[in-house]
């Protein structure tokens, strides 16, 4: 979920994520309409995970607790990258300590983990080509300040559209897959 101006930070509430004095969480609640939770709901599928450290413990306070919200979600694998928490009581948790371990993930059998959140990380899997799908929801607003979703030296990748919806209220939602690399004279506006 971005903005416009490719803001990420504090989409689902006021305390979400109010570091740097960011002050405007909660931005995407007024963009629900019955479009946005048919895409939504169709992605809340049980998966495997991998998140940056903030979201997880965002998600392990509240999700455990509200699993019925999510179906699926306390049963799939949480793979956190973090090098500072190592443990959880959220059952199927299991922690990575660098890229190393995050590639070794990727070439494993089994699901390819969704990245919900996690900005931080997103943009060290971009500027390490480790992003084989970009799933986007653009938000008619801008913010002006705030993460942002491509602040982290993405290197330069070609992604396909396969499927794209615009909903009542104005959000843009965007499937891509990875196509290759660009080459020169490739890049357009």
């Amino acid at each position: 979920m971005i903005t416009l101006d490719g803001v990420l930070q504090g989409p689902g509430g006021p305390g979400e994520d109010p570091s740097g004095g960011f002050e405007y969480g909660g931005w995407v609640a007024p963009f629900d309409d019955e479009v946005y939770g048919r895409v939504v709901e169709k992605e809340l599928k049980p998966a495997d995970y991998l998140l940056g450290r903030k979201t997880f413990q965002i998600w392990e306070n509240f999700w455990p607790v509200h699993g019925d919200i999510w179906p699926g979600i306390n049963e799939g694998m949480k793979y956190v990258l973090s090098g500072t928490v190592n443990q959880s009581h959220w059952k199927n948790s299991v922690f990575l300590q660098n890229l190393t371990d995050i590639r070794k993930l990727k070439h494993t059998e089994g699901p390819d983990p969704q990245v919900w959140g996690s900005g931080g990380l997103i943009q060290l899997l971009l500027k390490h080509d480790l992003v084989d799908e970009l799933w986007i929801k653009i938000h008619p607003l801008t913010l002006g300040k705030g993460k942002k979703l491509f602040d982290g030296g993405a290197i330069p990748a070609a992604f396909t559209l396969t499927e794209s919806v615009v909903t009542p209220t104005g959000v843009i939602i965007a499937y891509y897959k990875r196509a290759g690399e660009v080459r020169t004279g490739t890049i357009g506006a």
